[in-house]
């Protein structure tokens, strides 16, 4: 009997997907624990299995089209079986698909006759595209997807679609326009405005509207303090002299944070309308940058690991959430959240926090400077750190008394390795 699969939700934050990769075609065979398609959620590319034995019969999203979770994404049943009433009936939200993109491309096991060779070949026609009411180059979302991955200017394309709008097929058989002639190699004259647009990724919505909701609705309060590094330096260098684990000096950061939060477990909270939650576990939420945003993965027990697992568990997170391989549990469950921009030559900065913890520290980077030692200025490195705190939960006070325990962590090292 034909049954609708519907777009999952594959994350607690997750309101439309994007169908990355279709594993099958319709009339394909699939059983129960094969992979069938890959969708792309707000944080991560994730392999979709079948739950049910049958035929592939349908397919309701296109790979590159977003629908809302539930849509159909595609029917399985008996082969030859009819599904027609199961979409006439369905009350799920519908997915918008454009006609040109919708329709497959015709195939043929025909050669194609070969074109005549030209004497000479005719300059190509310059592309003057049409133009929605505000502005906008009329395309489709799928060819303004494509155009951008491909490095496409949309200006430069003649659209085939209905109204001159472009389509996937004028993406697909675009030739660059050879370069003119315009003084120092440009390929605009002098003063022309140009620009391009990317759709907005589900990431990039996601991260838009949590950080929104933060920054608008907990009150942020900022605590900064300056922190010498020379022995974190020292500890690390013998580190890896002595047990051959580049740890970095994110890792001394996790995990003095981790012990400092279990000094000072009211930092370690969340705001929960009618109550504070206090967690007793340490689970540190680790800033990475990739292509569409920032990802959080989640060193879980930071406090009970050590600092050579802590460093393979962050190295192991970060290469997957670069590759969108990170799976639920790894980004769910911080209970504080650290992010580093140090790396990028920042010296100090403010982080909105990170729901639906209470605080967030901003590390910046080393810096090689003059410090004032038993009363004479010396060469020293320092780093600026910055906490920012959800004043309904937290209080000036609390978020210093736990800056200063971190301090002291980092500036006598031995007191974590203990």
């Amino acid at each position: 009997m034909a049954e609708i699969i519907r777009m999952p939700k594959l994350s607690d934050t997750m309101t439309e997907g994007v169908v990355a990769e279709w594993h099958k075609k319709v009339g394909d065979s699939v059983e129960s624990g094969e992979l069938l398609a890959d969708i792309e959620t707000d944080k991560a590319t994730m392999e979709f299995e079948s739950f049910q034995d049958g035929v592939l019969l349908y397919i309701g999203i296109e790979k590159g089209q977003t629908a809302p979770v539930d849509s159909i994404l595609a029917i399985l049943g008996d082969k030859g079986e009819d599904f027609q009433s199961l979409i006439d009936n369905d009350t799920a939200p519908a997915t918008e698909t454009p006609a040109e993109e919708a329709a497959p491309a015709p195939s043929t096991t025909e050669p194609a006759a070969a074109a005549p060779v030209a004497e000479k070949a005719a300059p190509a026609p310059v592309a003057t595209p049409v133009t929605n009411i505000d502005g906008s180059i009329k395309a489709s979302p799928l060819a303004r997807r494509l155009a951008n991955e491909r490095g496409i200017d949309l200006s430069t394309v003649n659209g085939s679609g209905d109204n001159g709008r472009i389509v996937k097929a004028d993406i697909d058989s675009y030739k660059a326009p050879a370069p003119n002639s315009y003084k120092g190699g440009s390929t605009l004259p002098a003063g022309q405005e140009s620009f391009s647009e990317t759709p907005v990724t589900q990431m990039r919505k996601t991260i838009a509207r949590r950080l929104a909701e933060s920054k608008f609705s907990a009150p942020h309060f900022y605590l900064s303090m300056e922190i010498d590094m020379e022995n974190v330096m020292a500890a690390r260098k013998a580190i890896i002299a002595a047990q051959d684990v580049r740890v970095s000096f994110n890792d001394f950061v996790v995990k003095a944070t981790a012990i400092a939060l279990k000094k000072h477990p009211l930092i370690n909270s969340s705001w929960r309308e009618e109550k504070i939650r206090y967690n007793e576990h340490v689970n540190i939420g680790v800033a990475v940058a990739v292509d569409e945003g920032l990802l959080v993965p989640v060193v879980r027990f930071a406090d009970t690991k050590s600092l050579p697992q802590i460093s393979m568990e962050v190295k192991e997170l970060a290469g997957k959430a670069r590759d969108k391989k990170l799976q639920p549990s790894e980004w769910e469950g911080n209970t504080f959240s650290i992010s580093n921009l140090g790396m990028y030559g920042i010296e100090s900065f403010t982080a909105i926090i990170n729901p639906p913890d209470a605080a967030i520290m901003a590390i910046g980077g080393i810096i090689e400077k003059p410090v004032v030692k038993n009363g004479q200025i010396v060469p020293g490195h320092t780093m600026k750190v910055t906490l920012s705190c959800d004043h309904r939960v937290i209080d000036g006070a609390m978020g210093s008394e736990f800056l200063n325990t971190f301090k002291n962590m980092l500036e006598q090292p031995v007191l974590m390795l203990s």
